[in-house]
């Protein structure tokens, strides 16, 4: 049973011009074309979106750029999370205005708050809006963990309807399903760990390979649902290299590497990120041409 946002949710790259200017046109045909391709829901400005290098006048015109591509094909979400609480409500506020489905909220980043400032983070957000709220559980990137309690007040909350994990923890996750409230939903937040997180109940992904596979993974998310596990292994077990590739350096420099390659150009990232190297771009084309994409 795949989630509210579907069971293919796809972190998208944000396009660039070649002097780094955020290119509305290509975001809104990459919109169609990830709808097109297996994708439920788009969400922009997320790490894959090189948020951290968007301003705030760009992120609202990414928001409803979006909005207005995906209008009959699918559902969007925006990401607000920042490590400020009120920056946060106000980019929530933005993505409401522009019409967007949902909002993901990255925990807050540098500052380390601990678990109760956690708790009043997400609360004044959920409280600030309408919109469903997902939280984004990555401390590999933000140096804090959500907690399994704190996340379980977080349930509570009437509008905080899922959570994005990227901990990598299985165990964790298996309890999380177990004892979150009726209607609380998991994603996946890493391609590599989908297949055994959907076993243990999970919905569907946050993906960064649905840029370039998406039929494919919404394929075994649903053989899984099924009851046919031994097929959607196959799947994963093809894709496997793929999913590492895409991560052999800072998301999302290999996938814009990859993308150029498969007729798809994104631009190049935005400093502090750079361009592939060429060891990096062979490790990319080897996993493109291995999944049948080259």
């Amino acid at each position: 049973m795949a989630g509210r946002f579907g069971a293919v949710v796809t972190a998208m790259i944000t396009p660039f011009r070649d002097d780094y200017a955020l290119d509305l046109d290509a975001a809104q045909e990459l919109v169609r074309h990830l709808l097109e391709h297996g994708t439920d829901t788009v969400f922009v400005a997320g790490s894959t979106g090189e948020s951290p290098t968007l301003t705030h006048d760009e992120k609202r015109d990414l928001f409803r750029a979006a909005v207005e591509a995906a209008q009959g094909r699918g559902k969007v979400c925006c990401g607000t999370g920042t490590y400020d609480t009120q920056d946060s409500i106000e980019l929530t506020r933005m993505a409401q205005d522009a019409g967007a489905d949902g909002v993901v909220v990255v925990t807050p980043y540098y500052n380390k708050p601990p678990q109760r400032g956690l708790v009043a983070h997400f609360t004044k957000i959920a409280q600030s809006t309408d919109l469903p709220v997902i939280p984004y559980n990555i401390p590999g990137r933000t140096a804090t963990l959500i907690e399994h309690d704190t996340m379980l007040q977080l349930a509570a909350i009437p509008n905080i309807v899922a959570v994005k994990d990227s901990t990598g923890d299985f165990q964790a996750v298996s309890r999380l399903v177990r004892e979150a409230p009726p209607g609380f939903e998991v994603y996946s937040g890493d391609d590599w760990a989908t297949f055994g997180l959907v076993c243990l109940g999970v919905v569907g992904v946050v993906s960064v390979a649905a840029h370039l596979v998406g039929e494919r993974i919404r394929q075994m998310i649903g053989l899984i649902a099924d009851g046919d596990v031994p097929a959607a292994r196959k799947i994963h077990e093809e894709l496997s290299p793929l999913f590492k590739a895409l991560f052999v350096t800072s998301n999302p420099i290999p996938l814009k590497a990859a993308m150029e390659m498969v007729g798809r150009p994104a631009g190049p990232p935005r400093l502090p990120l750079v361009p592939a190297t060429q060891d990096e771009r062979e490790v990319v084309r080897k996993a493109l041409e291995d999944a049948g994409l080259l």
